[in-house]
């Protein structure tokens, strides 16, 4: 996917840059495979949990098969398609029974060409959809469970993937996009390649506007808010913060903090990501 970039004709104009969806070949969707979309502007059970969201252009939610458990069904891809929802392309694909389904589009993927899933091994193809124990170590692989027939959970963004390490025993070894080492049972499901549209984290958006566009609202500095508003906020003129560490709006500490609590997978775990990795998109 190309990044353009216009004449500065405006202030925005002038540092943003936009998706030529050169490779979209249809624009809208197969209305079979979409939902409405509920608009909850960051809400849970009427209270705001995630702040900053509200707006929008309205869109459909596009219902992906994260499972593709039509196994050994050959499916030929009918389209590219843009999804309002993900960084990512989606694939409209049709099984050989007639059924549609969508899947993330890996790079690479084109329309005409056949993909498959299956339990058993077969032919190493961007798309094809295997169990990791049946995959050449080396392959760099995306939308991988975590617990057998549960569906795609790691690696699902624009551009991202995993590379397969080894394979010994009951488990496989993956090296994600965060630099990360993780021990995943060699049953899981995987698919070939890396997800489409890696040019994404390229893109500057470049106004507000934009990001208004996208469901993203303003962003207020603790420090200019009121006392009763924020930890941060009160005093003459530019003050500091005025705390040792700063805080949250709800008064817990931030920037920095690990709030990873321990879980039974951490034995899964081999080696931590490093400190300032870059973690999204393609490391």
């Amino acid at each position: 996917m190309p990044v353009k970039r216009y004449n500065p004709t405006s202030a925005g104009r002038r540092i943003s840059s936009v998706d030529t969806f050169a490779d979209i070949t249809k624009h809208a969707p197969e209305k079979s495979l979409t939902i409405p979309r509920k608009e909850f502007a960051g809400r849970s059970h009427g209270k705001i949990a995630v702040r900053h969201r509200g707006g929008g252009a309205k869109r459909r939610i596009r219902l992906v098969d994260g499972k593709r458990h039509k196994f050994d069904v050959p499916a030929v891809v009918k389209a590219i398609e843009y999804d309002p929802n993900r960084g990512a392309r989606l694939a409209l694909i049709v099984y050989k029974d007639g059924v549609k389904s969508y899947i993330v589009a890996p790079a690479g993927l084109k329309v005409g060409d056949t993909v498959v899933s299956s339990m058993g091994k077969g032919d190493i193809q961007t798309g094809n959809r295997y169990p990791l124990e049946h995959i050449p170590v080396g392959l760099m692989i995306h939308e991988v469970e975590l617990t057998p027939g549960k569906g795609a959970q790691i690696a699902r963004g624009a551009g991202t993937s995993v590379q397969l390490m080894a394979v010994e025993g009951s488990h496989a070894t993956l090296k994600l996009p965060s630099g990360e080492m993780r021990l995943v049972f060699k049953q899981c499901m995987a698919t070939l390649g890396q997800t489409s549209n890696p040019d994404r984290r390229l893109i500057r958006w470049g106004k507000a506007g934009r990001s208004r566009h996208r469901g993203i609202r303003p962003t207020v500095r603790g420090k200019v808010m009121n006392p009763v508003d924020h930890p941060h906020g009160g005093g003459e003129a530019r003050n500091s913060i005025g705390l040792k560490n700063p805080k949250t709006p709800t008064g817990k500490p931030a920037l920095g903090v690990k709030t990873r609590r321990k879980q039974a997978s951490d034995r899964l775990i081999l080696q931590r990501r490093p400190k300032g990795r870059f973690v999204g998109g393609a490391a």
